[in-house]
């Protein structure tokens, strides 16, 4: 099974009610920086059907200048790490460190 899948989809944020345009890429709201347990590996939506749960951002991670946002499903404690995209809300980043 392949490691990514690209998939566009627009969505509401079910935690902020944000409608975010997705990109292919997107996994988390630009706006309070939440997700959703969609997923096993990114695109194949494998786990939907078996969590579906919102991911609370825990923390935010630095290696090699590359910042990661840590998200924690709140349903299952699963643990996730991805990458800050370029629209991000900063200030809400800032307050997660």
């Amino acid at each position: 099974m392949k490691q990514f899948q690209r998939k566009i989809e627009n969505f509401v944020c079910e935690n902020c009610a944000e409608k975010i345009v997705g990109d292919g890429y997107t996994n988390h709201c630009p706006k309070c920086l939440w997700s959703k347990h969609v997923d096993i590996n990114p695109g194949d939506r494998l786990v939907l059907k078996q969590c579906g749960g919102l991911m609370r951002p825990t923390r935010i991670e630095n290696k090699a200048d590359i910042f990661y946002l840590i998200h924690k499903c709140i349903k299952c404690g699963h643990i996730k790490k991805n990458k800050l995209a370029k629209g991000d809300n900063f200030n809400e980043a800032v307050r997660i460190m």
